[in-house]
């Protein structure tokens, strides 16, 4: 296909030199796929497998893609160069890398996906990979969206109280199933365990809600999530960051970083306007604020007439950071090791919290990391309201309880992904027939 470029001219034949009839291959598009997927290709390579690495193209930009592959030292060997709107990424995903699957498989050999998470990447490539009677590694399997009972706690009364809410989802049996949020990830999760062969789960909730669901639980490994191996690894070189010359006044710490970019908050004013009012009250009490600001989140602020008065606000408040999104993990990971809390959206960042003790606000409905929350180091705060979300935003602010709760994703997480698959690459193919899997 002329749409895909090679590292390598040879690189299919350069393949099929080697010894090894496996294929590890290792995909990833956005930053959270490099952050979580490199440490496992490089726990594959350190252990001598036959490991490619495999880009979308999805994220292209040097801040979203190209510095942080800088930063990990690696190159993919091939890219899908991925454009488009979002049915004709996955559509190219599917088609391109079934092209390089097949090409491999000609050549004799047997491909491994390892696909990430609850991503388009992670849907398409499983698909693609299925398509082959290749099923994947899912890296951060079983991911699903928990959202608190509202109706039993009263989120509506008059006198919220932060400290009785935090409480009560600490409580397992006061959330519920059912979302369909985040917007695509809850599909793309799903669909991507129906072609996978080895599902790796960060938590035993998510090998619960597997099992719950059919999936064979001798094919289920809890192993904690690579995220913490790739934090830890930045914490390290933590001191080498040009980060605090770059914005001096986080350097002693207490401030809140708020991330919005999930597409559900992003498109409705209401929810944006909630967290953004919240944001804006905090920076008008004198409280020290970063924003990071994706492409929409820049979006959000253009469409819903917000974007002059930000952009004076930062010219007017010194305790206003409004910042483009870093290039560099390492930046991202000392400056937010020194943060009194994190208001945010994303689902890697309610990790990350926890794996630096940091306390953790999301700004959403429910949680695909309930886990993070019924732990204790996080809070969820509903965008309906910008004074509730303000009022639980000064709640976590360096709660002391809350930086004190278990960290519960792993360490050396990527050994012992490595582990499970060469458990059952030992016994057979991942791709299992049925009279193996029901023992006749």
């Amino acid at each position: 296909m002329q749409e895909i470029t090679y590292l390598s001219e040879g690189f299919y034949d350069e393949i099929a030199a080697e010894r090894s009839e496996f294929v590890h291959l290792i995909m990833i598009a956005t930053k959270p796929d490099i952050i979580k997927q490199i440490p496992l290709y490089r726990e594959l390579r350190n252990r001598g497998h036959l490991v490619i690495l495999g880009h979308t193209g999805q994220h292209y930009d040097e801040n979203l893609s190209g510095g942080m592959l800088k930063e990990f030292g690696v190159q993919p060997d091939f890219n899908l160069n991925v454009r488009g709107a979002a049915h004709e990424v996955v559509s190219q995903i599917i088609g391109r890398l079934g092209h390089v699957i097949g090409e491999l498989k000609e050549k004799g050999k047997t491909v491994i996906p390892y696909v990430h998470g609850d991503t388009t990447t992670c849907m398409a490539a499983a698909n693609a990979g299925y398509c082959h009677r290749a099923a994947s590694v899912h890296v951060e399997a079983g991911i699903r969206t928990l959202t608190p009972k509202f109706s039993e706690f009263g989120l509506g009364d008059d006198g919220f109280d932060s400290a009785a809410w935090h409480t009560f989802l600490q409580d397992r049996n006061n959330w519920e199933r059912g979302s369909q949020e985040p917007f695509p990830e809850q599909f793309n999760t799903r669909c991507a365990e129906a072609g996978t062969g080895i599902h790796l789960a960060p938590v035993e909730l998510d090998r619960e809600f597997m099992i719950s669901e059919g999936f064979s639980e001798d094919r289920i490994f809890v192993v904690g999530n690579s995220v913490a191996d790739a934090t830890h690894e930045a914490l390290e070189r933590a001191k080498d960051s040009t980060i605090f010359e770059k914005h001096p006044e986080l350097a002693d710490g207490n401030f809140v970083r708020f991330c919005i970019h999930r597409g559900e908050n992003c498109s409705n004013e209401k929810r944006f306007r909630a967290i953004y009012d919240a944001m804006k009250m905090l920076i008008e009490d004198g409280r020290k604020v970063l924003l990071i600001s994706l492409f929409k989140t820049e979006s959000a602020l253009k469409n819903f007439g917000l974007k002059d008065e930000i952009d004076q606000m930062a010219k007017d408040y010194d305790n206003f950071v409004y910042s483009p999104v870093w290039a560099e993990y390492v930046d991202v990971i000392a400056a937010m090791s020194r943060a009194a809390v994190c208001a945010t959206d994303s689902g890697s960042m309610q990790e990350e919290m926890n794996v630096m003790g940091v306390p953790c606000v999301t700004l959403r409905f429910g949680s695909d990391r309930p886990e993070s929350a019924i732990n204790g180091g996080n809070l969820i705060a509903p965008p309906i309201d910008g004074s509730l979300i303000k009022q639980m935003v000064e709640y976590a602010w360096d709660n002391a309880d809350m930086r004190a709760k278990p960290k519960i994703y792993g360490e050396n997480v990527s050994s012992k992904c490595i582990d499970a698959v060469e458990g059952v690459m030992s016994k057979g193919d991942i791709f299992r027939a049925e009279e193996e899997r029901i023992g006749l």
